[in-house]
Parts: structure tokens; C-alpha cells; sequence
């Protein structure tokens, strides 16, 4: 008698009823949410047509700016990539200091580290583009105010980052040298910055990626950059040169990925 072959399941059945539950709850908030809003995709794929006929004849071919034109874009790209990086490194310090005390396991004040750490949750909370709004309202535009809004959710984003990084310090480390009477500032660098070191720059150099982008979009509503130059091309309907002046953001931003991905890879060897 030939014994009948057992079906091997490619997954447990309990976690394919998870996967089944899963995928049904984001089917029902998807249908919920579009309905909420009045999102409607067959409207979305009925004017599919004109969005395409649009970018066809407006988009392309990509001019290029006038010659005289060059030099300022040149420029503004730099002003662009100078904006992400100073405000981040500045962010970065500052935020090593505070993330010392927003740690509970190095802070010689462990009763503040949640207020620190809530006060950073807030301020990482708000978008970029929102705070170039409201620096924007009252400082005026200018690449300084950029900066500023840059700073702030970077400070925000890399306090939080580089707390959980200390969080990760073994705690024999830090209490053997608070044992033997070693100071804050003694425990912070022959403990935790040798430890943490690579991690801090992991999370900066990611940091300058996002912000690589931010600036751009900071640019565009007043903060100066490349940003600024696209949105003027866009205000005078030169959508051809302002196609350029896209591709020439996304080689930048690519570059940038390209040589922050290398760095991150040789850092956490």
C-alpha cells in the first residue's frame, strides 16, 4: 500500500492566522481612512492621464538654466549641503552633552533624564517645515533661520538617538569606575564615549542624510539653498529648468547616501 504524502506548511498555522489578522485590520483602516478623507483611487487612476500629459510636455526635455544663471545654482547647491552639515554637527554636540543627562545610567541628576527626554520627544515632533514657519514668521527668511530650523529637530532627533545609545553601555563599566571614585566627566569619557563612539557617528552621519533633503524643502519656503532656486523656477512656470535643477538634487542627495552608507559600513565594522 502507497502511504499518503503529510503536507509540510510552508508557515506554522498560528502565525499564518496572525499574518491573516494582520493584513484584514490594514485592509478595514485603509477603507476606513479613505472614506474619512474622500480619497478616492479610481478618481486617482481616471486622471492618471492628464498628471502623465503634464509632466511629458511640461518636464521634459530638462533645460538647463541660462549661462549667467550657472555660477548661482552652483553656489546654491553648495549653500544647500553647508546648511545640512553645520546644522548638524552643531546639533550633534549639543546633543551629546544633553543625551548625558537624559540617560539615567550617566546622569549625575537621574530625576531630570525624563524631563529632558520629554522636552526632546516634543521638540522632535514637530516637522522641520513647521518650525521654518514659525522662525520664518518672526525672524524673517534668510539661510540663518534654515539653520536654526534644521538645528532644532536634528538637536531633537540625535538627543533621543544618542540616549538609547548610552542606554546601551554596560552598567558593570560605568559602576566599577563610580566605585573607585572616578568623577561624571571621568566615567563619561573613559566609559561611555569609547563605548558609544561609533554608534554617535553612525546616527550623525545618518542625521546629515536626512538633512540633506530638509534643507532643500527648508530652502523652498525661504530658508535659501537649491531650494529656493527650484521654487523660483516653479513660480515662473519653467518646469523644463526646474526638472534640471530636480535631477541635480537627487545626484546630490545620491552622492551624499553613497559616501554616508560607506562610512556608516567601515564605522561598524
Amino acid at each position: 500500500m502507497m502511504s499518503k504524502t503529510t503536507k509540510i506548511p510552508l508557515i506554522a498555522r498560528k502565525q499564518k492566522n496572525i499574518y491573516t489578522a494582520f493584513f484584514i485590520i490594514i485592509t478595514v483602516l485603509f477603507v476606513l481612512t479613505s472614506l474619512y478623507t474622500n480619497f478616492n483611487v479610481f478618481v486617482l487612476l481616471k486622471n492618471s492621464d492628464a498628471f502623465i500629459q503634464f509632466i511629458v510636455q511640461d518636464f521634459f526635455p530638462p533645460a538647463l538654466p541660462k549661462a549667467s544663471a550657472l555660477p548661482e545654482v552652483f553656489s546654491n547647491i553648495l549653500i544647500t549641503l553647508a546648511l545640512a552639515m553645520s546644522s548638524t554637527t552643531i546639533a550633534a554636540v549639543l546633543a551629546f552633552f544633553m543625551s548625558l543627562f537624559a540617560s539615567e545610567k550617566v546622569s549625575p541628576q537621574p530625576h531630570i533624564a525624563k524631563y529632558i527626554r520629554g522636552i526632546a520627544t516634543f521638540l522632535r515632533n514637530i516637522p522641520t517645515l513647521v518650525w521654518a514657519f514659525i522662525l520664518f514668521s518672526s525672524l524673517g527668511i534668510g539661510t540663518s533661520v534654515g539653520f536654526i530650523a534644521l538645528c532644532i529637530t536634528s538637536f531633537a532627533f540625535m538627543v533621543r538617538a544618542f540616549t538609547e545609545t548610552i542606554e546601551d553601555v554596560s552598567a558593570d563599566c560605568v559602576e566599577s569606575l563610580q566605585a573607585v571614585g572616578a568623577s561624571f566627566w571621568q566615567r563619561v569619557f573613559q566609559a561611555v564615549a569609547p563605548t558609544c563612539l561609533s554608534g554617535f557617528l553612525s546616527w550623525f552621519l545618518y542625521c546629515i542624510e536626512v538633512n540633506i533633503r530638509a534643507s532643500t524643502i527648508v530652502g523652498m519656503v525661504g530658508g535659501g539653498g537649491i531650494g529656493l532656486t527650484l521654487f523660483s523656477y516653479i513660480k515662473g512656470f519653467q518646469y523644463d529648468v526646474a526638472f534640471s535643477i530636480i535631477l541635480a538634487i537627487a545626484a546630490m542627495v545620491i552622492i551624499v547616501d553613497q559616501i554616508t552608507n560607506k562610512l556608516r559600513r567601515e564605522i561598524l565594522k
